[in-house]
């Protein structure tokens, strides 16, 4: 039994050798697959952490940022990226001064108004110059130039961006607006309010509630472009604090360039887009009208030739400005700079 042991001993390390040799000859493939798909896949920067909040529930908008989170293209620039729904603009913007997070996505008038007021932030990236806002009325009360809203009720709502600036749509159209009913509710009942006929008029954004709309009464609404009457509103933008923009440019700019690379793909592939938001959209409504969104807002979103997506035009600001001032709010007389920068979107600084 003795011997029998000896000889399984001296016969075990021989085993042993030849397994090694086995496992050193393919080590070297195994370290140059591994180092491959660790060139390939790992971010070129350490990863970096972006808080995203949305001023609003999820809708088709918000597809190029889901598409960019999906697709990898963040985690490709070295960032750990995380988007929250919202509650409204005041909401996002309070978190945002609070350091609860990087980034706001919101309708770029609201920025522009607490800029005005005072509040240390500026627009990074102006995704929509004009909001693609619209009113909607029955064919058998359309309303189809402005002047057409006279002798016409309209729904409203503390807050409604649509409606918020009608003074100014009536005087650059000549319009009596003492002769538009407007009729103020719960936001959340103004869309019931105009499906049960107890107004003529609604104002939407048309790529986001169109679409809705149109599912449930079909394609017959008579639309009313109100940019194409001069009620020009920044719409889609992303928004960060002047202390965040100091202590994270670069990361910032790495954000925004992946940022365009979701805008490129939902451009390519709306359907895709659809589906990345409906991934993440409890109770979704139907793919299809979810593509109508993605489809409307980037068809909303223009694309420059001379410069990055989201750049910022100095009179687009100055417009919006003008349309607050007409809307009574104060706008102290500052530089464009006060309002918003390019610099990130042109690249790391």
């Amino acid at each position: 039994m003795v011997e029998q042991a000896t000889r399984q001993c001296l016969r075990t390390p021989r085993r042993m050798a030849r397994w090694l040799a086995r496992i050193v000859s393919v080590l070297p493939v195994c370290m140059l697959a591994a180092g491959f798909a660790a060139a390939t896949s790992a971010p070129l920067h350490a990863e970096d952490t972006v808080k995203v909040r949305l001023s609003w529930k999820l809708k088709g908008e918000y597809a190029p940022l889901y598409l960019a989170q999906e697709r990898d293209y963040y985690r490709q620039a070295g960032l750990s990226v995380t988007i929250g729904e919202g509650a409204g603009a005041q909401g996002a913007l309070g978190a945002l001064l609070q350091g609860q997070e990087d980034i706001v996505v919101l309708p770029g008038i609201y920025a522009l108004s607490a800029i005005a007021r005072g509040m240390p932030v500026k627009l990074i990236a102006l995704y929509e110059p004009k909001a693609p806002i619209s009113f909607l009325s029955y064919p058998e009360k359309a309303v189809r130039v402005p002047k057409d809203m006279e002798g016409k009720s309209i729904v409203t709502a503390v807050g409604d961006t649509t409606t918020e600036y009608l003074e100014a749509l009536c005087s650059v159209n000549r319009v009596n607006c003492g002769n538009v009913k407007r009729v103020q509710v719960n936001g959340q009942a103004r869309t019931t309010q105009f499906l049960a006929k107890q107004v003529d008029v609604i104002g939407v954004y048309a790529n986001n509630d169109l679409p809705m709309l149109e599912d449930t009464m079909g394609p017959n609404l008579v639309r009313m472009d109100l940019a194409q009457y001069g009620l020009t509103i920044p719409g889609l933008a992303l928004v960060s604090s002047d202390r965040i923009i100091a202590a994270k440019r670069d990361v910032l700019a790495r954000f925004l360039q992946a940022t365009a690379k979701g805008f490129a793909d939902a451009d390519k592939d709306p359907e895709a887009g659809a589906r990345a938001v409906a991934a993440r959209w409890p109770a979704a409504p139907k793919l299809g009208i979810i593509t109508r969104q993605v489809k409307a807002s980037q068809a909303a979103t223009p694309k420059p030739a001379n410069h990055p997506l989201g750049w910022i035009d100095a009179p687009n600001v100055s417009a919006a400005l003008g349309l607050l001032k007409w809307a009574g709010q104060p706008v102290p007389d500052k530089p464009a700079s006060t309002y918003y920068t390019n610099d990130l979107l042109a690249g790391a600084k």
